[in-house]
């Protein structure tokens, strides 16, 4: 059976690991460089636009 000791030691580790991990995956995420060439057809740029008004 596992002592005291070593589950104290263990929490401890795997606690600051996982706050490593949460640390460096916010530092990654936000250094991320966001990629935009998403293709968008003629039709679906013209359903983003606003209706004009006027009734064109």
């Amino acid at each position: 059976m596992i002592s005291d000791a070593s589950l104290y030691s263990l929490a401890v580790f795997l606690g600051s690991a996982a706050m490593l991990l949460i640390v460096l995956y916010h530092f990654l995420e936000i250094n991320a460089k966001e990629d935009n060439k998403a293709v968008v057809s003629e039709e679906r740029k013209a359903d983003a636009l606003p209706q004009q008004k006027g009734g064109r």
